[in-house]
């Protein structure tokens, strides 16, 4: 496979901004990755991470996770501190 030209590259690297400047800083986007987990991209530095059945389950848990964060908000460091 020959090597791509300069413009060719050039090209590439345009089409890659145009979609990275679409994004909005912080906003949360979810991609399937090769082995078939669901990441979440926009949380932190890393992306989270988990199969199909582990986002079930917490998503069957959220309120239960929303009650426990709540309860415990006083032990959490929050951005406004």
């Amino acid at each position: 496979m020959a090597e791509p030209t300069k413009e060719e590259l050039l090209a590439r690297i345009a089409e890659l901004e145009k979609q990275t400047t679409g994004r909005k800083k912080g906003a949360i986007e979810f991609r399937v990755g090769e082995k078939g987990g669901v990441s979440v991209y926009g949380l932190g530095r890393f992306p989270v991470t988990l199969y199909y059945e582990q986002w079930v389950r917490l998503l069957d848990a959220s309120n239960d996770l929303r009650a426990f964060l709540e309860e415990n908000k006083h032990r959490l460091k929050l951005k406004d501190q």
